[in-house]
């Protein structure tokens, strides 16, 4: 007969009761009073699961999750990778008071809404699920290419039409070089009014198991409500969710200003 490890058992049985809640967090207390543990054994168990990657802790009032290990052995699907972008992006919505989404790639080169943050209240430009953008539609572009190599952008480029949709849609290629650069040294990209005259929005790149670009996350407002002036806080928030979403999925965000291998 085996004997059982107390430790082990315990932290077993935390891993078991996160996946069981994926993915939404756990509270520590929580954890504390279901599984019957002593605080600090329950603390030290998640931070030693914490330095292995197992677990992640998204804050005192947010709680613990699977971490970015555990995510990578399991192989988190679509349907979780979208929950979990959903719950950012509605997040996001409500401290930023703006629409919030999230786009996939699609097969044709396009971008697929698969999840919306939407405040609900007051004029505001709306975006659904299952909503399709361009190739080109700049933020999403940026989002989606700024990390990969440039010759693959500009190779797909030359197949697919980079629309001007407005006077200041970016198109030159030289000139796409040098925004993406900025995506990679800032963390996020930007298109005021350049898909719309009357729309502005910033967005970020979500990071999948295999390193590549999954997701690109995107606010979009009234350019009279988002422009250069304040475009930092905007672009540093949705970064930062993107940033969290990519954890909690086991992606890894490259170093600042790095162009991936390849696709």
């Amino acid at each position: 007969m085996v004997n059982e490890v107390p430790a082990v058992s315990a932290a077993v049985r935390l891993v078991e009761r996160l996946a069981a809640a994926a993915p939404q967090p756990v509270s520590a207390g929580t954890l504390v009073d279901e599984l019957g543990l002593n605080r600090s054994t329950c603390y030290n168990i998640l931070a030693t699961l914490q330095q292995a990657g197992w677990v992640n802790n998204l804050g005192k009032r947010s709680g613990w999750t699977l971490g970015p290990g555990l995510s990578t052995l399991s192989g988190l699907g679509d349907e979780g990778i979208h929950a979990v972008a959903k719950e950012e992006v509605e997040q996001l919505c409500r401290r930023l008071g703006v629409v919030v989404f999230a786009c996939q790639e699609d097969g044709s080169g396009s971008y697929t809404v698969v999840a919306v943050g939407d405040p609900g209240r007051g004029v505001r430009v709306t975006v659904d699920v299952g909503d399709r953008f361009p190739f080109s539609a700049p933020g999403l572009m940026q989002a989606f290419w700024a990390y990969r190599p440039f010759e693959d952008f500009r190779d797909l480029a030359r197949r697919r039409l980079v629309e001007r949709f407005t006077e200041f849609t970016v198109t030159d290629a030289d000139e796409l070089k040098d925004v993406f650069e900025q995506v990679r040294s800032r963390g996020y990209g930007s298109s005021i009014r350049q898909f719309n005259v009357a729309h502005s929005g910033a967005s970020a790149t979500v990071f999948g198991p295999n390193g590549q670009p999954k997701l690109a996350l995107m606010t979009i407002t009234f350019s009279s409500e988002l422009d250069e002036d304040n475009l930092d806080r905007v672009g540093a928030a949705i970064r930062d969710a993107a940033d969290r979403i990519t954890a909690r999925i086991g992606g890894a965000v490259p170093e600042p200003g790095r162009v991936l291998s390849g696709r």
